[in-house]
């Protein structure tokens, strides 16, 4: 029999950690994370009743959660001598929990134990419990177990002790066997206790909430224990520094972030800061709120105020802003959180790291010396932000638990005792606003939604999940804005778009800001390509060109560039040209002079349409000039999408037209889509759990490195260094997995991309400019 039990592989240091030490760790972890208000507030979210069956049912689910490490199989992957086992470790603890003699075991407190719910966290803590894959052997028939070693020993018996049971089970099998009968009956009692299961709790909503708050819960209470080990820290302590730290009060929020940001824009405007009347009616508006108010209208200190009226009614220590994209999120921390001291407030994107140095080497008006080094580790990087109070994040950091993303979920502890503001919501996907619908009808949490425009579809599942429509145009000062004429709007031919956007640099001296559908369009207007055929504006400036096809660090200058020659100014506005792809239509303030646009679905012209005249700065006669013309190819946009657009743009086409009649037009011609069923993979997981994209995914790009950056990047790996810098989405036909210098510790995810295709500038794309 071994010696020791290892629950993981030792540290640099040499330390070790027992399997015994981890599952106590974890039980500590449950205790220390889930007290207070972060347990009023974890029942609260997920509707669990009885907070102290929630704890006993977690506390079991944490000590028999790695007991299928007791193997010699793991014992000599974590020794380095086997690369794969068998069976997954935390397949073999669910099998164990179906063994005879475990269950009867069990069973003797079935008034407090649900037996079903403790096996369904166990078996799903790491995410790889697939129904049709999890359980099947992937190379030998037999592994030798360890389950009477004395460290099991002692953690069964700390288990009765908890779950006042008298005893300990019997027969515990020294080998898994593949074809052996007992194990043959475990899978069988499984897979049926697993179908069986899920029929119940799709009827019993409690047992239902008790399941999915013990499942998160166990992930949580497993990565605080594995990360406290990895970093050395003292486990209880760190929890009460970090997630217990006192409530956010309306007044610290006033302090810390509304006044520096009122400050801020006196600065910028030299006037005197003053709500709007409807910003001042943000206090009344309840928990559950959808704003409806129009670009460059100060949705975002609506939020705020929604904020402070919310923290008055729930005892919280976090609030939140969720954006659609990682540049809405950048600019809404730059704008709002950053005021707030650099130990309260962070960034939460998948590039978060990355972003965050780069503030600090260009500050802009607010910047926060953030010191963490957050690895590439999910559950360090999440655990990582436990300590912040103020958030800017884009949604699928945190909503990602929806389809058992495991960042989202180690983030759960944060989500659950927080108010949240999600931004945009006209913005996402299909799958995406399904999922917001699965969480506000599902999860009780304070939550106000934005947005300047949305269809009556999607006005009528908000509502139906709970939420209250709060319209800012009632607000007699902002409804004379709306109604305000400030476009000009045509349609035209595509040829013509080109020289009307010269002369209105040119001769006019405007800001010109083209949008297009596709990166190689918009590659293809703002510069001429090696064969001559691209258009290039003959000006004496640079065309700016911002899209999604540049690694990240140049993504970063583009975007500020862009940023800051479309700003709103006061006084004298320098003449700008610029090409874009969809990624100007959320939450950026640029304020154009003249906007060209290929015809795209509603809600997204309606957002284009904002990014000009937005301040009405060149006086209340100015119009900005619109004009919509139909690109060659609609991709990637559907016909029927397209083909509402067009009536949509002959129905509003004309002179002095305004945000109010852009709204109305499109509740009336955006096409009808299907509703919500409320459901998401985590509510009907089950027993089971396997992690899903939260966005819908992009079949024809996958994330790259440039063959010229190869060198860069493997020291940055040798060095354990931060590369998100280098990464770049790049077309799925384009991408390479076999290349001459390839790293060896490059993640195989990764793909390389030929860097004759990549101009910093303009982007990557199919052809050399």
């Amino acid at each position: 029999m071994q010696k020791q039990l290892l629950a993981k592989s030792p540290r640099e240091d040499g330390k070790i950690l027992t399997v015994e030490e981890h599952l106590s760790d974890t039980d500590n972890a449950v205790m220390a994370i889930f007290k207070q208000r972060i347990l009023l507030n974890w029942c609260r979210f997920f509707g669990v009743k009885d907070a102290d069956k929630f704890i006993l049912n977690l506390r079991i689910a944490a000590l028999f959660h790695d007991i299928g490490k007791a193997n010699a199989e793991f014992d000599a992957a974590v020794n380095k001598k086997l690369k794969q086992q068998t069976l997954r470790h935390e397949w073999l603890s669910a099998l164990i929990l179906h063994l005879p003699s475990v269950r009867s075991w069990l069973a003797s407190n079935k008034s407090d134990l649900d037996l079903e719910v403790i096996t369904a966290a166990v078996l799903s803590h790491h995410l790889k419990a697939s129904k049709k894959e999890w359980g099947k052997p992937r190379t030998v028939e037999q592994v030798e177990l360890f389950l009477h070693h004395p460290e099991i020993t002692n953690i069964l018996q700390k288990i009765a002790e908890i779950a006042k049971i008298e005893g300990l089970p019997a027969e515990l099998p020294d080998k898994w066997l593949v074809n052996d009968p007992l194990w043959q009956q475990a899978y069988f009692d499984a897979d049926e206790a697993g179908a069986k299961f899920s029929d119940d709790i799709y009827d019993d909503i409690e047992r239902r909430s008790l399941l999915l708050a013990v499942k998160a819960g166990l992930i949580a209470a497993d990565s605080v224990a594995s990360a406290m080990f990895r970093e050395k820290k003292l486990l209880e302590q760190w929890v009460d520094e970090t997630l217990h730290a006192p409530v956010i009060t309306a007044e610290e929020l006033e302090t810390k972030i509304l006044q520096p940001r009122y400050a801020h824009i006196e600065k910028k405007s030299d006037e005197k800061f003053e709500l709007h009347p409807f910003q001042k009616k943000a206090q009344e508006q309840g928990d559950r709120v959808l704003l409806l108010s129009g670009c460059g209208s100060g949705k975002t200190i609506f939020g705020y105020k929604w904020h402070q009226a919310a923290l008055s009614r729930n005892q919280v220590g976090h609030i939140i802003f969720l954006y659609p994209t990682r540049g809405t999120a950048t600019e809404g921390f730059k704008d709002y959180v950053s005021c707030a001291p650099e130990t309260d407030a962070s960034l939460v994107t998948g590039t978060a790291i990355y972003e965050l140095q780069e503030m600090a080497k260009n500050p802009s008006d607010y910047t926060p010396s953030e010191g963490k080094d957050f690895t590439t580790d999910e559950r360090l990087f999440a655990l990582g932000f436990w300590g912040k109070r103020f958030f800017s994040a884009t949604v699928d950091q945190f909503l990602c638990f929806l389809t058992h993303g495991y960042s989202g979920l180690c983030l759960l502890p944060v989500l659950a005792d927080s108010v949240i503001v999600i931004d945009e919501v006209h913005s996402f996907s299909r799958g995406m606003f399904d999922n917001l619908i699965s969480f506000l009808q599902n999860f009780n949490i304070p939550v106000l939604c934005m947005t300047a425009t949305l269809t009556k579809t999607r006005q009528e599942e908000l509502k139906n999940a709970g939420l209250k429509v709060f319209p800012a145009a009632t607000d007699e000062k902002l409804k004379e804005i709306e109604e305000h004429p400030r476009y000009d709007v045509k349609f035209v031919a595509k040829d013509s778009a080109y020289s009307y956007a010269k002369s209105a640099y040119q001769d006019n001296q405007f800001r010109v800001l083209w949008v297009v559908n596709t990166v190689d369009r918009c590659r293809k207007i703002a510069g001429r390509r090696e064969d001559n055929t691209g258009l290039e504006f003959d000006l004496d400036t640079e065309v700016l060109t911002y899209h999604s096809r540049f690694k990240l660090k140049d993504r970063q200058k583009r975007h500020q560039e862009t940023i800051a020659a479309f700003a709103y100014e006061k006084g004298e506005r320098k003449p700008a040209i610029a090409v874009t792809t969809q990624v100007c239509e959320m939450s950026l303030d640029l304020d154009a002079d003249v906007l060209i646009t290929e015809l795209a679905p509603i809600s997204s012209l309606v957002q284009r349409f904002g990014r000009s005249n937005r301040h009405l700065s060149h006086g209340n006669e100015f119009r900005s000039q619109i004009l919509v013309y139909e690109p060659d190819n609609i991709k990637p946009y559907q016909k029927d999408e397209i083909k509402a657009a067009k009536k949509f743009i002959e129905y509003i086409q004309g002179e002095k037209i305004s945000q109010a009649q852009l709204a109305k037009a499109l509740e009336d011609y955006s096409p009808a889509e299907r509703y919500a069923d409320g459901n998401c993979a985590f509510l009907e997981g089950g027993y089971w759990a396997k992690s899903q994209p939260f966005r819908d995914t992009d079949d024809y790009s996958v994330d790259a490195i440039l063959s010229s950056d190869l060198k860069t990047v493997g020291e940055l790996l040798e060095q354990k260094n931060p590369y998100d810098g280098y990464v770049l989405p790049v077309p799925k036909k384009l991408a390479h997995q076999q290349w001459k210098g390839r790293p060896e510790k490059m993640p195989r995810y990764l793909a390389v991309a030929d860097a004759s295709l990549y101009c910093p500038r303009r982007g990557f794309g199919e052809w050399k400019i």
